[in-house]
């Protein structure tokens, strides 16, 4: 049986466990620190499948783990990008209102904005049309985010780990885990080898509560998994967008509603995500991956919540649970964008699960990141959107959570 002993094991390759990875490395304190993957690649579930956003930190409650991080984070991976000399694309957002009775929630959002000290602006019609050509009529004001930018999600992750593996961080992909020896710190893998770790971090991303509570950590939630479909605007269409066009959002519910965001490039404009629920936590496409029991399990919980229409649930399922649908998606895509048609818009091969967690007690959806750590462990659950913007400031957040022993 093959044996490995680790200081630090760090279960995860998405953005998260790579950043962590990342920040402990520097602190030169470890002497052998080591990243784990089921997948053969890195990037391969939500850190490579999103959007590429990063965001300037506008809608998170103030004092939240999201707000504390996101600005910071960002600012801090755009050093770090223009360092390298790597992609990125500083478009911008404008968020506009898609129902006239939403215009008044500009001025909450504008306050939420300021109060976490984002660079915005209030912009009149004039602005706007400088951005889109032709708003629908009843818009008279946006919300101008001027430091939101687009990167490639992938090319960070493998810059990221390019310069891990060069600082000696040791990483192990297509390594699914068998069991947990949690008393002894002993993984065992499929393969029947074995890592011993003086400190565990989870950063599993859609798997880390299932890991999380092997260790009786997280008993307390559930894991719904959210599958974000994107469309995209075809070569030929004569609609132009060269920034981010967001709705304002129910801010009840964690998701921000369907919106249309420029590639790196600024070549290409993808829509969505939307944000229905899943049938399992890796069905990225047609039925591969389902997971029946789970899902029937979900779909009662989301009725329930529809019932009591708890933190103003149904508008959600009204407004976003069923945009997987063509017809409802570019309606959702149309009231931003009034030019489009249903013949400028192709299905886009980019789809990710949002892992989203739910109180059982509380009967609520999580809205911030949350970090659980017990004995030699730490557990990231709920490492949602903003994780990849706030990447290098959430790390040395788990960090400073964590019970390691400087």
């Amino acid at each position: 049986m093959f044996k490995k002993n680790t200081d630090i094991l760090i279960i995860g390759g998405g953005i998260v466990g790579l950043s962590l990875a990342y920040q402990l490395s520097k602190k030169n304190l470890f002497k052998k620190i080591t990243v784990i993957d089921k997948e053969n690649k890195i990037g391969q579930h939500n850190s490579g499948r999103n959007s590429g956003v990063l965001h300037a930190g506008i809608y998170y409650k103030p004092n939240s783990l999201k707000a504390k991080v996101c600005m910071s984070g960002a600012k801090r991976l755009k050093k770090w990008i223009k360092k390298r000399n790597l992609p990125i694309n500083n478009c911008g957002k404008i968020i506009l209102p898609q129902k006239e009775i939403l215009d008044s929630q500009l001025d909450f959002l504008y306050k939420r904005g300021k109060d976490n000290e984002v660079n915005i602006e209030m912009i009149d019609i004039k602005e706007i049309k400088k951005r889109i050509s032709n708003p629908r009529k009843f818009v008279k004001r946006a919300i101008w985010s001027p430091e939101t930018s687009v990167v490639d999600p992938l090319i960070i992750l493998n810059k990221i780990k390019q310069e891990l593996v060069e600082n000696n961080v040791e990483i192990l992909l297509g390594c699914e885990i068998k069991s947990f020896n949690s008393k002894n710190s002993i993984l065992k893998m499929h393969n029947d080898a074995e890592i011993h770790y003086g400190y565990l971090f989870n950063t599993a991303g859609i798997k880390a509560l299932e890991i999380s509570k092997k260790f009786g950590v997280g008993t307390e939630y559930l894991s719904l998994p959210f599958k974000g479909n994107y469309w995209e605007i075809k070569k030929s269409s004569k609609v132009e967008i060269n920034t981010n066009v967001y709705p304002v959002p129910d801010l009840s519910v964690p998701f921000l509603g369907v919106h249309f965001t420029p590639n790196v490039d600024n070549d290409s404009i993808i829509i969505g995500p939307t944000a229905t629920l899943s049938l399992g936590r890796e069905n990225y496409k047609n039925f591969q991956y389902i997971e029946p029991l789970q899902y029937s399990r979900n779909l009662g919980i989301l009725l329930k919540e529809y019932m009591a229409n708890r933190n103003n649930f149904r508008r959600y399922v009204h407004e976003q649970a069923f945009t997987n649908i063509p017809f409802l998606l570019y309606k959702a895509a149309s009231e931003l964008i009034p030019d489009i048609k249903p013949i400028d818009l192709k299905r886009s091969t980019k789809v990710g699960i949002r892992a989203q967690l739910f109180h059982k007690n509380q009967l609520k959806l999580e809205d911030d990141f949350l970090c659980i750590s017990q004995n030699n462990t730490t557990h990231v659950l709920n490492a949602v959107s903003p994780a990849f913007t706030a990447s290098f400031s959430l790390a040395d957040l788990i960090i400073n959570k964590s019970n390691l022993n400087f």
